[in-house]
Formats: C-alpha cells, structure tokens, sequence
C-alpha cells in the first residue's frame, strides 16, 4: 500500500496514512472518464428549447395572396415555413438528455481521477477539517497554508460551518463523500481529503 502524509489545518504533518492501491494507483483509463463526464454534463443539461411548428404559431386563416397573377410562388398559408413570421422546420423542442452509465463504469473512473491527483501528487490528507464559526477568512488561510489555486475538499458528512465558509471563495467547492464525481475531481487542480472522507471513500469503492 502506498503511504501519504497527514496534515492538520495548519499545515503540520501529524502523521501517515495507507492508502488502498486499487484505488489511489490504479491503471488509469481516460476513455471511461471521459464516458462518464459526458454523461455527468448530459445529465445537466435542461432541454428546455424550443420552437413552434407551423401548427402552433398565430395567424395563416386564410391564404396571403391569390393563386395566380401576382408573378410570385403560390402560398397556401402565412404560417408556411417558407414565409416571414411562419413556423420552423426541424427546430429544437423540450427533451431529456440524461443517461446512465453501469455502476461498474462510474466506479472504475472515479478510481482513475482519484489516481489521477495521487500519483500527480495534487492530493492531501487532513486530520480533519473543523472550524469554530463560519469564515470566509479562516477557511482562505487554510487554502493559502496549503498554496491551493483550485482546491476540492471532501468532507465525510454536513459541515455548514465548513461549507458556508468556503462558498465564496473564488475556485473552491466542497463536496461530502457522496457528492463526489469524476467532473469535479478533474475539474479543480488539487483534491484535499480529509480522513474521514478518505476512510469512507475506500469503504465503498473497494466493494
């Protein structure tokens, strides 16, 4: 097993922990990560565009101009696609995007992100994650401590002083252990776990 420090807020090593090599150095595989981001942004997306057919737009009771004499293309309809004002052809209407992936897949890519910032050395351990109080202050120094630019936390369970705190810190998200996602982890620069989070981690993906 590998072993990586464990810091306290302060940035003080405080010890070592082992961690589980199927999943923090496990072969990565970059296509099932890839399968499961996209389905993570699918599912996101709301499909709420629309457009009107020919039958639902106003007007077109009665035909626009006579048949023959005018020099121009006989129309049935002001509704007609072929006029100003009149419906769209193969336009977008409301559907959902979302799908699903097995969870074999989605666990297999997870372990890839996750070795992804391990072996990128982009990964810390913290003893634990606890605030007095809700501070946007404290919980930037704790960033600084660490000179994260784009940091994930994962906590174990709901902190609202923990998550408040980090809300409005620009490039910093928290997330508790079964929010975590392939999309997230790839997205921020550096994974901050603190052991809990990690105990738990482990607990499901190496079933």
């Amino acid at each position: 097993m590998a072993l990586t420090d464990v810091f306290d807020i302060k940035g003080d090593k405080v010890g070592e922990v082992e961690l589980r090599d199927e999943i923090f150095t496990c072969d990565v595989k970059p296509y099932l990560m890839h399968e499961v981001v996209t389905m993570q942004l699918a599912n996101r997306r709301r499909g709420t565009a629309a457009t009107k057919t020919r039958k639902e737009v106003s007007g077109g009771g009665r035909k626009p101009f006579r048949q023959k004499g005018t020099g121009r293309a006989r129309q049935g309809s002001s509704r007609s696609p072929l006029q100003r004002g009149g419906g769209t052809i193969f336009g977008p209407h409301p559907r959902d995007y979302s799908y699903s992936v097995p969870k074999k897949v989605r666990r297999s890519a997870l372990r890839s992100a996750l070795s992804v910032r391990y072996t990128g050395s982009a990964m810390k351990v913290l003893d634990k994650l606890d605030l007095e109080a809700i501070s946007t202050k404290n919980f930037n120094g704790i960033v600084k401590t660490f000179s994260l630019t784009k940091p994930l936390f994962i906590i174990d369970k709901k902190n609202e002083v923990v998550e408040k705190s980090a809300r409005n810190i620009p490039f910093v998200k928290v997330l508790r252990v079964e929010g975590l996602n392939v999309y997230d982890i790839i997205r921020h620069e550096q994974l901050v776990l603190t052991l809990d989070a990690l105990k738990r981690i482990e607990e499901v993906l190496v079933s």
